[in-house]
């Protein structure tokens, strides 16, 4: 069942609040999703998350705010991290993946369930549960899987994928083409271990999931049921998460608490709305609420900072946000400076474009030109002389101007400003 097939949303249950938001793109069947999602019982429902990296990043948000907004809705989510499908990959368009070695894998697994842990509940009658599919999968020899697994699943049906039919002029390995019965499997083990009754994924995975509907059912058991999400795109139809830097992640290690915060608050307008349904914990009054203020003052961008706020607390913490709102207000004169904490700071101006200077530094005509802000001393000693320039916010007006040590933040940062929008960092180094 696709978008266009289904009915008008109401305000009355989960399933409207999921439609509603768009949040269903293909379903085994709306009357039995209602029944699981809406019928009074707790559900206890999947969704997997295979570690091809050491990070989870934001195009894994469509499937991490989906769980924890089913849990919200009183039913009990198991979160799988796929330490035995990761070491397969499911199958891509464009050519065989590279295998990562198990210990590797392992490691990815184990940062991975770390990261998802904030997003749900362990507590309660409908606690969530992290497992792991190796736990039941490494057990299984090559003859209990080709016996027990294999014999339920056509070849025909298995070669109609579109991405197999894809590779088969390319050449496909029998271990990608496998990979649909691993994760049928974890469905069928996750029914029988935990009465798992739902899962839901990214609608590339549709056929994976419709796999595993269909497996256990033929090994006597469910029924179970299954729906999509929406791959996430930009406007103009570009994948989701990207950057110029590359993606963006969840691991403030890999991308910093103020870099996630910039990469929503800069939501093109024509996004902001569709990122707030899909990801946002407003209700739908408040959402329309906010929608009507953003389109009656957009230069004003309240969308895109609720949803960046919202997001950035999610994942990183209310004391991270403030930190990331403050340095995004203080860059542009707003605020102070001085109450950034130094890894905050260093990761905006990297984020703007850091520029390390070993030994003296130069003055703040030169201090310009190297920063960028200016093509040459004679430029900047004008952008100074006409009051348009900024050492950490305070405007410069002599053209010989100079700094000392004294006047880096934290003992090594300088913030530069060019008029009211342009600035860039200096970090005095060895």
């Amino acid at each position: 069942m696709t978008d266009s097939s289904l009915p008008p949303p109401t305000r009355d249950s989960l399933t409207d609040d999921l439609l509603w938001r768009g949040l269903i793109q293909d379903s085994t069947g709306l009357d039995e999703l209602r029944e699981l999602l809406d019928g009074g019982e707790t559900t206890t429902y999947y969704v997997g998350f295979d570690p091809t990296a050491q990070s989870l990043h934001v195009g894994s948000l469509m499937q991490v705010t989906t769980a924890r907004r089913l849990q919200l809705a009183g039913h009990r989510p198991l979160l799988l991290v796929g330490g035995a499908t990761g070491q397969i990959g499911d199958p891509k368009e464009s050519a065989e993946r590279t295998l990562n070695p198990p210990e590797v894998i392992a490691g990815w697994v184990e940062r991975i369930r770390d990261q998802l842990a904030p997003f749900v509940s362990y507590t309660g009658d409908n606690a969530a549960q992290l497992v792991n599919n190796l736990d039941w999968t490494g057990e299984m020899s090559v003859v209990e899987f080709l016996r027990d697994v294999g014999k339920h699943f056509p070849v025909n049906k298995m070669l109609a994928r579109e991405v197999v039919r894809a590779r088969l002029e390319t050449g496909i390995s029998f271990t990608e083409f496998s990979y649909q019965l691993l994760q049928a499997n974890d469905f069928f083990e996750l029914h029988r271990r935990y009465g798992c009754q739902l899962q839901f994924g990214g609608s590339d995975q549709w056929g994976n999931i419709t796999a595993g509907v269909d497996y256990v059912r033929r090994r006597g058991a469910g029924p179970v049921q299954a729906f999509t999400t929406p791959l996430v795109t930009k406007a103009d139809g570009t994948k989701f998460g990207k950057t110029e830097g590359g993606a963006v992640w969840l691991d403030p290690t890999l991308t910093s608490p103020y870099a996630f915060y910039q990469f929503w608050l800069n939501v093109d307008d024509r996004e902001v709305d569709r990122y707030l349904r899909y990801f946002s914990f407003r209700s739908r009054d408040e959402l329309e609420e906010l929608a009507k203020a953003t389109a009656e003052r957009p230069a004003a961008r309240l969308a895109q900072r609720a949803l960046a706020e919202e997001l950035t607390t999610l994942v990183h913490g209310a004391e991270e946000t403030r930190q990331a709102v403050a340095a995004s207000q203080a860059l542009f004169g707003r605020g102070s400076l001085d109450d950034l904490a130094p890894e905050t700071l260093r990761a905006a101006l990297t984020e703007a474009g850091l520029v390390r200077i070993p030994g003296e530094l130069p003055d703040v005509a030169g201090l310009l030109r190297d920063s960028g802000l200016v093509t040459g001393l004679k430029e900047a000693r004008r952008v100074i002389a006409e009051g348009g320039a900024y050492v950490n916010n305070n405007r410069v007006t002599e053209v010989d101007a100079t700094v000392s040590v004294d006047d880096l933040l934290h003992g090594r940062y300088l913030v530069l400003r060019r008029g009211k929008r342009s600035f860039a960092g200096v970090e005095l180094g060895e």
